[in-house]
């Protein structure tokens, strides 16, 4: 398509979209006014907003205070987060930066309160993408990190999609390890067209584009690039369309074709102009001033430096700050102005080292680390993925033979089947009772010497001690050393008197049969001296009574490693939590010892790690164990709700 046709096909576009725009607003409005149901009303402001943000910017963020606000006051609560983090990502992308991270960390803690792992995953997403804007790849990363595991809890294959994207964008961008960013780019592609998400798998073909423009491989840039422009027009989505164009500018900047490099850029600023996309502007006026200043076309380069530095240092957007500077400087050493070209070309440097050079090889240290703590979570997909595309291949070679295989013996099949499932429930159900009988007998025996020590010894001691004080007036206490003896004895007595009290409590609380888990859990950190150990305990939703072999359980293994904290780990300071919620309750001991390495097979082959790993499992719950040597401690546990 010819420049001159392409320009008008874009105007038609561009007109078109605005008309569909107007037609779905007015409708939506319309709704929002006959509208009864204020949680309905929620959803259709942010409708609206969705659609405003593409012709009035000021608009859009009224729509969403709107609909937040409403959201608010209903106490909404899923509304007004998507209210809040809409408006955030909106206001980042107009470089409002400040009120964009606010206003997602308010959208974070209400995901948070309601357990939302997907919505968390967002919230943290968009976090990091502040960061990135601001080129802190460091701060980031830390984000997308946080939040691939959230999105993997709650089988969000969309929102894994979208971080792997911005984990790709930190490499490609950040780390300039263009090979790796390919990677993640093509994995979060191949799980874009898994759920068959076009708007995902144009962002995939741009940022491909974006790898290869960086490695200099351009026809596969311009490939990829027309890919995703395809893409945004069918949607519609102008942003998108302007930033391909902007895109395929740079490639023909690179491959010095100046005029095509000129007008797709300025077909880009246009549309970003007209969007009030701050960020975008930036971006084509300091493009479009290069283009200029290899083109001799002096008074417009200059132009369009000024513009694109204002408008960066307005936002606090350095990239096209920094390359403006640049080019300045080249501007005035074309001009024959050495002082001008020596002082922007300072200013270049200046801020380009305090961007990408400050402590860059700790800074790539600091993202590997990461990169591999995260690593093995995904080695695990990948190797899913194979997997299923290995059985794939298998079932589709031994289809026929399979499908007359199990026509001939289906019926004996099924009735073996049905006969082994019994079977194994019936052996289950014996494996539970039998673990639930030594359980019980366990305590039981427990309650048993904690009775006899308490009633029996403890009894027994206490009557010695008042047989020894009936003798005080026979003895002679002048003699000091008869005096020293017999309050030794008596000392001891005392002694052993609290210790029996002390086992016997331990051996079965009072606590856990009077008040529940988290007041027994209490009253035994209660016992530790904080100059040794000093314990911080947080319970939510215990205030029920819960199952008591679950009670009884929990409270042996918080106690058995709260013991090995005092035995073995060295440290100062403990973290419990237990939270019980509809999916179960989550319990995790964290402290600040001197760890150990979980690779070590005989570091669990211990007695007590082991009692605690069957009680667990009786439980049918999970236990992980998280350390390092040097860095802690920390044990993960979550007994699933009863079905």
């Amino acid at each position: 398509m010819k420049p001159a046709s392409l320009l008008i096909f874009f105007t038609i576009l561009s007109t078109f979209c605005f008309c569909q725009n107007a037609e779905k607003i007015a409708a939506l409005q319309k709704q929002i006014a006959e509208e009864k149901t204020d949680t309905s009303k929620v959803m259709l402001l942010i409708k609206l907003f969705d659609e405003y943000k593409e012709v009035d910017s000021t608009k859009a963020m009224q729509a969403a205070n709107d609909a937040a606000s409403l959201g608010h006051s209903i106490g909404f609560k899923k509304g007004e987060s998507m209210a809040l983090i809409n408006k955030g990502v909106f206001l980042n992308l107009n470089g409002e930066n400040d009120e964009a991270e606010k206003a997602i960390n308010q959208s974070l803690q209400i995901r948070k309160s309601s357990g939302d792992y997907a919505g968390q995953g967002y919230c943290l997403r968009s976090l990091g993408n502040i960061y990135y804007d601001k080129n802190d790849y460091s701060a980031a990363l830390q984000y997308y990190l946080s939040a691939a595991p959230l999105f993997q809890k709650a089988n969000d294959i969309k929102g894994l999609s979208g971080n792997y994207i911005w984990i790709g964008n930190v490499f490609n961008e950040g780390l300039r390890q263009f090979d790796k960013a390919v990677q993640y780019f093509t994995k979060s592609l191949d799980l874009a067209r898994q759920i068959n998400d076009s708007n995902l798998v144009s962002y995939n073909y741009n940022n491909l584009g974006q790898a290869y423009y960086n490695a200099k491989n351009y026809s596969e840039a311009l490939h990829y690039y027309n890919l995703s422009k395809t893409i945004k027009e069918l949607r519609h989505d102008n942003r998108g369309v302007a930033n391909a164009y902007s895109n395929i500018s740079s490639v023909y900047f690179d491959l010095k074709k100046y005029d095509s490099a000129l007008y797709f850029n300025e077909i880009s600023l246009k549309t970003r102009t007209d969007l009030n996309d701050k960020k975008g502007m930036a971006t084509s006026f300091q493009n479009g001033a290069n283009i200029f200043l290899l083109t001799s076309k002096y008074d417009k380069a200059l132009d369009y430096y000024q513009k694109a530095i204002n408008i960066g240092e307005e936002i606090d957007f350095k990239d096209p700050v920094i390359e403006s500077y640049n080019g300045l400087s080249k501007y005035y050493e074309a001009k024959g102005d050495e002082k001008s070209a020596l002082f922007f070309y300072k200013k270049y440097k200046a801020l380009n080292d305090s961007v990408y050079n400050s402590d860059i090889s700790n800074q790539i240290n600091t993202l590997e680390t990461k990169y591999q703590s995260a690593k093995k979570q995904e080695l695990i997909q990948e190797q899913q993925f194979e997997l299923t595309k290995k059985q794939y291949w298998i079932y589709g070679a031994s289809a026929l033979a399979l499908l007359i295989f199990l026509l001939s013996i289906s019926y004996y099949r099924r009735n073996k089947l049905k006969h082994e499932k019994k079977m194994q429930l019936a052996l289950m159900r014996q494996q539970d009772m039998a673990t639930k009988a030594v359980m019980e007998a366990e305590e039981n025996e427990r309650k048993r010497i904690a009775s006899d020590l308490h009633d029996g010894v403890g009894q027994m001691m206490s009557v010695a001690k008042m047989n020894l004080s009936a003798f005080e007036e026979e003895i002679d206490f002048k003699d000091v050393n008869q005096k020293n003896s017999f309050e030794k004895v008596i000392g001891l007595i005392d002694e052993s008197c609290k210790e029996i009290r002390s086992v016997s409590h331990q051996m079965m609380p009072n606590a856990l049969l009077k008040s529940g888990l988290a007041s027994a859990i209490k009253e035994f950190i209660d016992q530790i001296d904080s100059r040794v150990l000093k314990v911080s305990l947080y319970t939510e939703g215990l205030n029920e009574k819960i199952d008591t072999n679950t009670e009884t359980v929990l409270y042996r293994v918080v106690q058995e490693c709260v013991n090995n904290v005092l035995k073995h780990s060295g440290a100062n300071h403990l973290d419990i939590s237990m939270i019980k919620d509809t999916d179960g309750i989550s319990v995790s001991i964290e402290d600040n010892g001197k760890g150990f390495d979980t690779s070590i097979k005989q570091n669990f082959e211990g007695i007590g790690l082991k009692n605690i790993t069957s009680r667990i499992t009786y439980l049918k719950g999970t236990i992980e164990f998280d350390s390092t040597p040097g860095k802690g401690t920390l044990v993960a546990i979550h007994i699933p709700a009863p079905q």
